[in-house]
């Protein structure tokens, strides 16, 4: 009896590599047509920060962003840091492996801002804002506890007129 089990999990374990295997055989081509960029200096550079939460705790996620972590975004915004911003979260939930709860997307003035943030003046941003340091680093610890995971995606964006 416990040899059908091993060979079950082997058999298992072979037909998951198989099909991973095939998949990224697959995606060769797919990934071959499509031009590999990581942004130019002189044009915007756009990424998603997409989160899952921690189930039932959304709304103080959501509230802690929008006290402590959106007005600094606005602030970079106002120094032309930052283009654009939108947030979406679904209106259903996915199954636990591909679920998340809210995207946040930020259009940054190019790749260089996205990636090399000016710290001097996020900390003067956030000096000017929060003058209860201790409250808004607490506050900010509970909104990281509050995602169980955060992915950031750069998005490379195409005109679709030039298809």
């Amino acid at each position: 009896m416990m040899i059908g089990r091993g060979r079950r999990r082997l058999a298992t374990v072979l037909g998951a590599t198989l099909l991973l295997a095939v998949t990224m055989i697959a995606m060769v081509p797919l990934r071959a047509a499509v031009p590999e960029r990581t942004g130019q200096a002189d044009e915007p550079f756009a990424v998603e920060y997409y989160y899952k939460i921690r189930w039932g705790h959304f709304a103080e996620f959501l509230e802690l962003y929008r006290r402590n972590h959106y007005p600094i975004l606005k602030k970079l915004q106002e120094h032309g840091r930052i283009l654009e911003m939108h947030a979406v979260s679904p209106r259903h939930h996915a199954g636990e492996g591909t679920r998340w709860d809210f995207r946040f997307t930020i259009v940054y003035e190019n790749v260089d801002v996205a990636h090399n943030p000016d710290v001097e003046l996020r900390e003067s941003i956030i000096r000017e804002l929060y003058p209860d340091r201790e409250t808004f680093e607490a506050e900010e610890q509970r909104r990281f506890e509050l995602f169980e995971e955060h992915l950031d995606v750069p998005i490379q964006s195409y005109s679709l007129a030039n298809w």
